[in-house]
């Protein structure tokens, strides 16, 4: 149990040690662990704030913004679109979920314009 959430964790660490990389491919499962772990801390910055430290979700949010818009940005690369379609999140609704349905597609099996195939497995990481 103890190593399944290290190797999820390692996700995470992959993408913040890709700070502020926005070509190349992120992995469904890179983005998603990402996504859930950033959650996790979401929450416990929430309960710290409950407490009256509600500097610590504001800081944590201003943090992780870059690498959450780069790895964004991966993932679109992914499923072969460009950074500009996040610009559709600019409507309402609509933009959120035709971006949502991006970042649950497969990504492309080949080498596309944006770089080789992503690592799919945590022991594929280097």
């Amino acid at each position: 149990m103890i190593n399944e959430g290290w190797q999820q964790m390692q996700w995470y660490i992959r993408v913040i040690k890709q700070y502020a990389v926005f070509s190349g491919r992120a992995s469904r499962m890179e983005y998603w662990m990402f996504v859930l772990i950033n959650f996790l801390f979401g929450l416990g910055g929430i309960l710290l704030s409950l407490l009256g430290l509600n500097f610590v979700l504001a800081l944590y949010s201003l943090a992780i913004w870059i690498p959450t818009l780069a790895v964004q940005v991966r993932r679109l690369h992914d499923v072969s679109r460009s950074a500009w379609w996040l610009l559709i999140l600019l409507i309402p609704l609509a933009g959120t979920i035709v971006l949502f349905i991006f970042d649950v597609l497969p990504g492309d099996p080949d080498t596309n314009l944006y770089g080789s195939v992503p690592p799919s497995d945590v022991s594929q990481l280097t």
